[in-house]
């Protein structure tokens, strides 16, 4: 351990507060960020991959590194910019270290590194799914743990209770495909293109969900975990079959049909999670928490719970939710990175 970052955190650490620049390039997307104490919002730039993705049906990891590595720079400075700010206005800097693709993280570790060490501040490891829980402190600058949250996007779906800032406890987990990943295959079957979650949603909004009925996973079981695997075969073999009998059907009552059986099985493990343990306030995060149909049967809980939505623009990744993470990780006296930092695709939320 650098004694001599580590100090210089403690210190802001007991000053309760810090501007922190963070980088987030854990997919495609490459974001840097400046947040003041966590919660306030200086700048937040992105720049998104989806149209060079998109001509493969998803995202090819290597491409992703090296845009990545082209773009940092540039987004990096633009963050300052919009800040009105310089290097010298930053008191530390923060990174996501993991999960995600080793590649496109390397390259924002690699490079968060370099500033630190160039700027002689210290530096904070984040784990990308803290990051989606803050996103939260950011939007609703009055919420506090304890909450029940559904972190949940193309490769993550969780139910996690947050007790104190820093402190989880994962009560339900997908076993197989997360949400968005299910999303994304079943996009791909009727046609859609990268990404598949907007697009399915915008189909579904033409269908009927009512028409079709795929089979809840885990009947008779009390735990909270989930399944998506089943219910994406179901629509797959349900598509195949009409294909197969040359059988008109509607593709977006296929659509709302599936997004319908994925929001129930989703918002009923999150408000089971939080009824068995008495918390009140239940909150959303990740890049499938943008769907209008999930945020809306979400939302239905209110008064029973209190229920919390991140921003839009705080859904999908991003570098605000990220430093937002590591101030509070600050306050609750994290060690500063080392030089030695490495990637870490399969990180776990502690």
């Amino acid at each position: 351990m650098n004694i001599r970052m580590q100090n210089k955190l403690n210190l802001l650490r007991k000053a309760g507060k810090a501007t922190i620049l963070a980088i987030e390039t854990s997919c495609d997307e490459t974001a840097a960020a400046i947040v003041r104490d966590g919660r306030v919002v200086l700048s937040n730039v992105l720049y998104s991959q989806i149209e060079i993705h998109k001509q493969y049906g998803g995202v090819v990891p290597e491409i992703a590194s090296r845009n990545h590595v082209e773009k940092l720079p540039y987004i990096v400075q633009d963050a300052l910019n919009k800040a009105g700010m310089t290097f010298a206005d930053i008191d530390a800097f923060a990174v996501t270290s993991g999960p995600g693709l080793v590649g496109a993280l390397l390259t924002g570790v690699s490079y968060a590194k370099a500033l630190a060490y160039a700027q002689d501040k210290p530096l904070i490891a984040v784990n990308h799914m803290e990051g989606h829980i803050s996103a939260n402190y950011i939007t609703h600058p009055s919420l506090e743990p304890p909450f029940m949250c559904l972190v949940v996007s193309g490769g993550h779906t969780n139910i996690i209770h947050v007790s104190d800032y820093c402190t989880y406890e994962v009560l339900g987990s997908t076993r197989d495909d997360a949400a968005g990943e299910a999303f994304d295959k079943v996009a791909r079957v009727l046609g859609l293109t990268y990404p598949g979650g907007p697009n399915v949603q915008r189909l579904a909004e033409q269908g009927d969900p009512g028409k079709y009925t795929f089979t809840k996973p885990f009947k008779g079981e009390d735990h909270l975990d989930f399944s998506f695997s089943g219910i994406k075969t179901a629509v797959i073999n349900l598509v195949r079959g009409f294909e197969v009998r040359k059988q008109e059907y509607e593709k977006a009552d296929v659509a709302a049909s599936f997004q319908k059986a994925a929001v129930d099985l989703l918002v009923g493990n999150v408000f089971e999670a939080a009824r068995r343990t008495g918390i009140r306030d239940v909150v959303l995060g990740g890049g499938v928490s943008a769907n209008a149909v999930l945020r809306e049967q979400a939302l239905k809980h209110q008064g029973e719970y209190r229920v919390y939505l991140p921003d839009l623009k705080y859904c999908t990744d991003n570098a605000a939710m990220i430093a937002s993470a590591a101030f509070y990780s600050m306050m609750k006296g994290c060690t500063a990175a080392d030089l030695d930092l490495n990637a870490t695709p399969g990180m776990e939320l502690l």
